[in-house]
């Protein structure tokens, strides 16, 4: 809570934290000199969410839907988290995937309020005193970008803010991480996208990204920075570049608690959709043959947490590393090819080069395809069907995001595979009718596990974040799915169960930490009912200087 001695007037309309808006009561009022600066009427908070719904529902666009919904949070943060988390379903693909990266790519024409700390090259030798000028001190997780690999859009330098600020909406609004304890990170250290420089309303500098030793020592000070000023905090690598991801991840994951979603969150999420796909199929993960199309940051990081899930269940390493085969833009990464960079060497295979998706599906013959190219439909009509002839449940994981970057749609995935097709996908997707078949199937976001992931870590103040927890993550996201969830085609829980779904990944976090002797605090036998009742409520807190009691 702010230690702020008492707000009357203006000052607490313009706090998004203690603002109430037209809600606050004739005796808050009376309190707090809002005579005159509100209309005459009360409402309820309930009455204000059907207010915003509507005004979000006559926006005509999801762009506008978004700058509404962001509005709403730079004047009445309760509401704002209220409104998301009775209708997470609706408002989730505006306020982050897909939306947020149209959002992303016009951040600095739709700039209002600053939100989060942009720091920058000309901060050097004084970060420090940049993270000390935030006026919150307790803060418990940091989403930090630089922008440079924004979803499948590239590098959008300052404008990636977008993206810290949405992926912590969610740890609010998913797993109950209290606002005031979240703070967004840009590090600007220029873009190279010559032609985003060069718009009118570009908010960041205008040079070319530093790199090097120069760029390292740069991150390296923010690092030591929040070590010093939120000791506390959890710390999330988000949308740098692959050999940066990797890199940062390494250097510093032990050096403060840390992960990166990129690389093992969205491995830990896409393995639990493997986990229930092998469910509805009545098979082990063990048997599965995986080919990727793409092999970056998270390709690999997916490659790399199935081979240790493989691993638990008896494989020998070098045999689940077999069963992970990569696609890059130069076709199958194999052994003989000696332009590899060092994440791809661990699964480059010996087998004769193949330069097309397609040839790898009929020579391969692969159980699960996962896309996470960016390369908008990939798979084609010709690679499903010959994915088709050769696996009786094609695992298609359509991962690449926003909308217009999937390869492929979830029609398309079933329609091709004659309905026999086990589908995610990295955007939301629409259900889909063929013949007496109806498929809902849900969307492979990340959402379901950093959410609760991290509330799992700050509740136990982990020293660090190890790679079990991300097995166990999986594992306990898909534990959650139903029978029913699987026979319509559902491989992840419905989204308005996410709070609940993020505290039994939370427990399982949290058992790992004790297990690991991470956790630095005393956890009660209960987990899950523990982990439940720190997470945050949108109820109207008390406001500062109130003599009376909270309503």
């Amino acid at each position: 809570m702010s230690s702020l001695p008492g707000l009357r007037g203006a000052d607490l309309l313009r706090n998004p934290h203690f603002n109430r808006g037209s809600a606050f009561t004739l005796e808050e009022r009376d309190d707090h000199g809002l005579h005159g600066l509100l209309p005459a009427r009360v409402f309820t908070i309930e009455e204000q969410i059907q207010r915003m719904l509507l005004n979000v529902r006559r926006t005509a666009t999801p762009l506008g839907k978004y700058i509404t919904l962001a509005r709403l949070l730079e004047r009445n943060e309760t509401l704002f988290y209220r409104t998301v988390m009775d209708h997470i379903t609706e408002l989730m693909p505006i306020i982050y995937t897909p939306t947020v990266g149209e959002a992303c790519q016009h951040f600095g024409e739709i700039f209002s309020r600053p939100r989060g700390l942009q720091i920058t090259l000309r901060d050097r030798g004084r970060i420090r005193e940049v993270l000390e000028n935030w006026p919150e001190k307790e803060i418990e997780v940091i989403v930090v970008t630089d922008g440079e690999r924004i979803l499948g859009l590239g590098d959008l330098g300052a404008q990636g803010m977008g993206i810290p600020i949405g992926k912590l909406a969610l740890y609010t609004a998913c797993a109950g991480i209290t606002p005031l304890h979240c703070l967004p990170v840009t590090l600007d250290v220029g873009t190279d996208n010559t032609a985003l420089r060069e718009t009118d309303f570009y908010p960041g500098l205008t040079q070319p990204r530093l790199r090097g030793a120069e760029y390292d020592a740069f991150v390296t000070e923010f690092v030591d920075a929040v070590a010093a000023v939120f000791p506390n905090a959890l710390l999330q690598w988000e949308d740098f570049a692959t050999d940066n991801a990797f890199r940062l991840l390494a250097a510093h994951r032990d050096r403060i608690r840390s992960f990166n979603d990129d690389i093992q969150g969205t491995a830990a999420v896409t393995l639990a959709g493997l986990y229930s796909a092998c469910r509805a199929m009545g098979t082990s993960l063990s048997t599965q043959q995986v080919v990727f199309y793409g092999a970056g940051s998270a390709a690999t990081g997916i490659g790399e947490l199935i081979v240790a899930a493989m691993v638990e269940e008896g494989v020998p390493e070098a045999d689940a590393r077999r069963r992970c085969w990569f696609l890059d833009s130069k076709g199958l990464v194999v052994s003989s090819r000696t332009d590899l960079q060092s994440h791809k060497i661990p699964f480059a295979h010996d087998h004769a080069p193949i330069a097309t998706l397609e040839e790898a599906v009929r020579v391969l013959k692969p159980t699960a395809l996962i896309g996470v190219a960016a390369q908008p439909k990939a798979f084609s009509e010709p690679v499903l069907r010959a994915f088709a002839e050769v696996a009786a449940r094609p695992i298609v994981f359509a991962l690449s995001n926003p909308t217009s970057k999937a390869e492929c749609t979830s029609e398309e995935a079933y329609r091709w595979t004659e309905g026999r097709a086990l589908f995610a996908s990295g955007s939301p997707a629409s259900a889909v009718t063929l013949g007496d078949q109806h498929f809902v199937p849900r969307q492979a976001n990340n959402v379901y596990i950093f959410p609760g992931l991290g509330l799992g870590v700050v509740a136990t103040q982990a020293t660090g974040v190890s790679d079990r927890m991300f097995l166990a993550a999986a594992r306990a996201l898909a534990g959650t799915v139903s029978e029913a969830d699987l026979a319509q085609g559902a491989l992840f829980p419905p989204l308005e169960t996410i709070r609940s779904t993020s505290a039994v990944i939370a427990a399982a976090v949290v058992q790992v930490a004790v297990e690991e002797g991470l956790a630095t605090v005393e956890v009660p036998e209960n987990v899950t009912e523990w982990v439940t009742a720190r997470m945050y409520q949108p109820v109207y807190p008390p406001i500062p200087g109130d003599r009376r009691s909270t309503r």
